[in-house]
């Protein structure tokens, strides 16, 4: 069975995703194309730009707010969104990545930022889930 990437969550913060994963590496995966779906049509968005991610953090969920607001300072900084993301390792504190995109003619939105609330990664029967809260 396909599973989706991310679904739109109903918020009183500007913006929500519900993100799953079967492995931790396709649930930081898919919340980057759930952020990058709010941003863009990921696929009319040409992977011309290539940028090598390595960060650490105390823990995963510090781990995904680190990982995806570093997506948007490094795409900020090439004028770009990502939507293509090779996870090479994804452990709880650790995460490398290769990730392509490139620049948009139109924005959906804006998102200012990545935050921790209610952010929560719950191991599943199927894999992992979160849910992640953006200050748009």
């Amino acid at each position: 069975m396909l599973m989706r990437r991310f679904e739109e969550v109903e918020h009183t913060a500007d913006l929500a995703i519900r993100v799953r994963g079967r492995t931790l590496a396709e649930l930081f995966a898919n919340a980057a194309y759930g952020m990058a779906a709010q941003l863009v049509v990921p696929g009319e968005v040409a992977a011309t730009v290539t940028e090598s991610i390595d960060l650490r953090a105390q823990d995963a969920e510090a781990l995904l707010v680190a990982w995806l607001s570093e997506l948007l300072y490094v795409g900020e900084r090439h004028g770009c969104v990502f939507t293509e993301f090779d996870m090479l390792e994804v452990g709880d504190a650790r995460l490398r990545a290769t990730v392509r995109g490139g620049p948009v003619g139109e924005y959906l939105g804006h998102i200012k930022a990545v935050t921790f609330s209610e952010l929560h990664i719950a191991r599943r029967d199927d894999g992992f889930e979160t849910m992640v809260v953006f200050d748009a």
